[in-house]
């Protein structure tokens, strides 16, 4: 009985024992897989992640490139064809030689002993034969102002000096005969006779050009009328300057440099101008100019040292106008210049257009140096060998807005 009791015990116990084994088992099966699964789902959420990731990586790649399409090519395009059309003409850089400016104003005046004026013979009211403008051409002898006297009280000059002349001429010839026979002095018929000479000069002299409305006044030189120094119905006396007359084949350039600039005056070799009404630039080297003289003291009445050429006026310059000056002095070698044409500017920034192929052409930030008039020296921006557009540059500015890409808008 003891024994049937023992091993109903030892059976419970050991029954006890398994179910204690099975169930830490399946406790430690459950947590592992608890475990694996949670790993395996952590890493599952971690590998979507991930390739978001990468598809954020590729969306951005994407619009990385399509920046660079859009926005990094700074190439224009245009074709030769509409290149010529536009007038677009490309010059290879080359250093030259470049001289040192000195930049101011100045004034054109005409040469001396090309210039003349006509003055009043009498003294009378003007009037001016025909149409007297200012820059006519005319001719040595033109009648250019009639000088009338008529209704004055001192009544008309040319009729007084030829009444004059007509009794001074009687009263020499009446002595001329008495003076043999001794009735008159040599000394009475010496004083006639230079009473009569003075009377016929005068007269002669006026009465040249005389006509019934008065006194013509004529051009001494040929040439163009510069400036007309009276106006109609002005009454002159005899002498008064009425008319000035050029011949305008020399003119003087009158430059005013600083004082600052006394010290390089004597290296000056020659000048360019350029004129406010019609922005010409002009270079005395292709007009056969040259230095007269420059200042060894400024003026009283300002702090300018005056410095003057002479050239020949081959062109439409006008004397007395006020220009801009560009003093040429020392040489620089190994210098590289543009035309201004070349310059576009943006901004206060001054830019080129360089050629790199035959359609494709880039824009290019220059630091400009001396400019004198007709070209820039350029410090920083091309080297030489460049291929430069010189004409036309602003036609390859406009080409380069047309030439722009529209953004492209990327939707997910």
């Amino acid at each position: 009985m003891k024994k049937v009791i023992f091993m109903g015990v030892l059976g419970l116990f050991l029954l006890g024992s398994c179910n204690s084994k099975s169930g830490d088992s399946h406790e430690g099966h459950n947590h592992e897989t608890e475990e694996h699964n949670h790993e395996g789902h952590d890493h599952e959420h971690e590998g979507h992640d991930h390739k978001h990731e990468g598809h954020d990586h590729e969306h951005e790649g994407h619009n990385h490139e399509h920046e660079n399409h859009a926005g990094g090519s700074d190439e224009i395009i245009l074709p030769p064809a509409k290149a010529q059309a536009a007038g677009v003409v490309v010059s290879t850089v080359e250093p030259g030689t470049f001289h040192q400016v000195i930049k101011t104003s100045g004034q054109v005046m005409a040469a001396q002993g090309d210039e003349n004026v006509a003055v009043a013979t009498v003294a009378g009211v003007v009037s001016f034969k025909g149409k007297v403008i200012e820059g006519m051409s005319v001719s040595k002898g033109t009648p250019l102002v009639i000088l009338s006297s008529k209704n004055m009280a001192d009544g008309d000059p040319v009729q007084k000096a030829r009444i004059a002349y007509e009794v001074s001429k009687k009263e020499y010839q009446r002595m001329k005969a008495l003076v043999g026979n001794k009735i008159v002095s040599e000394k009475e018929f010496a004083q006639a006779e230079q009473i009569y000479e003075n009377a016929r000069i005068s007269y002669e002299a006026v009465a040249k050009n005389h006509s019934a409305s008065g006194q013509t006044v004529v051009s001494p030189i040929s040439g163009y009328v510069k400036n007309l120094l009276v106006k109609e119905g002005d009454y002159v006396s005899i002498g008064q300057p009425l008319v000035s007359v050029t011949q305008n084949r020399k003119l003087f350039l009158r430059a005013d440099v600083s004082e600052k600039y006394y010290p390089y005056l004597n290296s000056i070799g020659s000048a360019n101008f350029c004129t406010p009404y019609n922005n010409k630039v002009y270079t005395l080297k292709e007009l056969g100019g040259r230095m007269l003289s420059y200042g060894k003291a400024s003026g009283e009445n300002g702090y300018y040292v005056p410095v003057t050429f002479e050239f020949d006026n081959k062109g439409d310059v006008i004397p007395g106008s006020f220009v801009e000056v560009f003093l040429l002095s020392s040489p620089m070698e190994n210098v590289l210049s543009l035309p201004h044409s070349a310059l576009t500017e943006e901004q206060g920034s001054f830019f080129v257009y360089l050629q790199l192929d035959e359609e494709g052409y880039k824009k290019q930030l220059v630091t400009l140096g001396a400019d004198n008039g007709e070209s820039v020296q350029i410090l920083s921006g091309i080297k030489a060998g460049n291929r430069v557009v010189t004409q036309g540059a602003y036609q390859v500015k406009l080409a380069s807005a047309t030439n722009a890409i529209p953004a492209h808008s990327h939707e997910h």
